[in-house]
């Protein structure tokens, strides 16, 4: 993946992000199939299907911004300026 430039608010706001899916996102869609899993036969269980595709859905962008954040390099507002006077 290429370098992401970020300022230090994005960087903050995309470890919050992270943050938010990996404990509140992962607990929610959990809890869901949970639910799901008591309605009975999950192989016909409308229910559990989208809990399930709504976990792979943020497990994938959990792991997308995870990325982005390893790849991620802090630019000040000085550093900016600097780049657009050149």
């Amino acid at each position: 993946m290429k370098e992401v430039i970020l300022t230090p608010e994005g960087h903050k706001k995309l470890q919050a992000e992270i943050e938010e899916l990996s404990t509140v996102g992962r607990r929610e869609v959990a809890e869901r199939i949970r639910i799901a899993r008591e309605f009975g036969d999950i192989a016909e269980n409308a229910e559990y299907d989208s809990a399930k595709n709504d976990q792979a859905h943020l497990e994938a962008r959990i792991a997308t911004l995870e990325e982005r954040l390893a790849n991620a390099r802090v630019v000040t507002k000085k550093e900016i300026t600097a780049a657009q006077k050149s």
